[in-house]
């Protein structure tokens, strides 16, 4: 292993030992982000050699049901998710994983970069479930990693302007100066038509789609009165197991309330996009640390004061 990220949920189980229907119930490894260098090959295994650097896709699914066929293996009733309980995860000096989920980085992308391929994958199911394309108007709402993120995906998917909200004024000058964010609206009020109010102004119409990444019920209010009629609200941001939504809002205007789970034969894509340079997710990186100070890692990841934090479990260079 090389370099592994930590995410919302890492910090969430480490705290709290439960994220939505997963409760933590025995000692588990974290870390689900993550890249490294090949060190041994299975039987059978031809598209990779000893020394390839590798991200690696954390959800191994059964391959076998319904959804596995249908291609939406992120719907996989018995995938094994790395971090996820009761499934290890990759914070480790070592880690087996299944080589078809393995994806050969090209000499020019870093191991960071590779395990931000995570969080990316996460952003391009968003976008596709939700139809971004060309000419798209775009509301993200959540200046978080997930959220700066589906801000450059869909940049590059052709959106024409993306306004994306947050409540820390700090996060919107990042999203506006180094992700490319068109206009941004510092959420002050905890009146959903409020705030939908000002994201009209802004951007001058009615979003087409809105990618909610806080998980705050506020926001997705926010979001139902914010859609343009016809359009999609796509629900990224984990919040409360129940909310209570506008749903007549919602229905009246044929807004489509959309689910989104991880990704499916997205990583490809995601990794095309960062070689390319469609897509720079270097800036995320904000703070680093090594796998010794891990514990260290998760206490800042904790006060949520930076963008991503990555932990190198070698001493290989990034």
């Amino acid at each position: 292993m090389h370099s592994v990220g930590i995410c919302g949920s890492d910090v969430h189980f480490w705290t709290e030992g439960v994220v939505g229907p997963f409760v933590v119930k025995a000692p588990m490894v974290m870390g689900h982000e993550a890249s490294g260098t090949v060190s041994e090959l299975g039987e059978g295994v031809t598209h990779l050699k000893v020394g390839d650097r590798v991200a690696m896709e954390p959800g191994v699914p059964c391959r076998y049901c319904t959804a596995c066929k249908g291609g939406r293996y992120n719907l996989c009733k018995d995938v094994k998710f790395c971090a996820t309980p009761p499934t290890d995860g990759s914070l480790c000096r070592y880690y087996v994983h299944a080589a078809d989920l393995c994806f050969k980085l090209p000499d020019h992308v870093s191991y960071e970069e590779g395990a931000l391929l995570e969080p990316l994958s996460v952003a391009v199911h968003a976008c596709r479930r939700s139809e971004v394309t060309i000419g798209s108007k775009v509301l993200i709402c959540g200046a978080g990693p997930i959220g700066l993120v589906c801000l450059q995906v869909a940049k590059a998917m052709g959106a024409a302007q993306v306004v994306i909200t947050d409540i820390d004024a700090k996060r919107l000058e990042f999203a506006r100066h180094q992700m490319g964010g068109d206009v941004t609206v510092h959420v002050t009020s905890r009146d959903g038509r409020e705030v939908a109010d000002q994201v009209v102004q802004v951007l001058g119409c009615n979003p087409d789609v809105t990618i909610e990444c806080s998980g705050a019920e506020t926001s997705i209010h926010a979001g139902i009165y914010a859609t343009e009629p016809g359009g999609v609200l796509m629900i990224v941001g984990l919040g409360r197991p129940m909310a209570t939504i506008p749903l007549l809002d919602a229905a009246l205007k044929e807004v489509d309330i959309r689910g989104n789970l991880r990704y499916a034969n997205d990583y490809p894509t995601a990794l095309a996009m960062i070689a390319s340079g469609q897509v720079n997710v270097k800036p995320l990186v904000s703070h680093r640390y090594s796998l010794e100070q891990a514990l260290e890692a998760f206490e800042f990841a904790k006060k949520g004061e930076g963008i991503k934090v990555m932990i190198h479990c070698d001493k290989t260079k990034a």
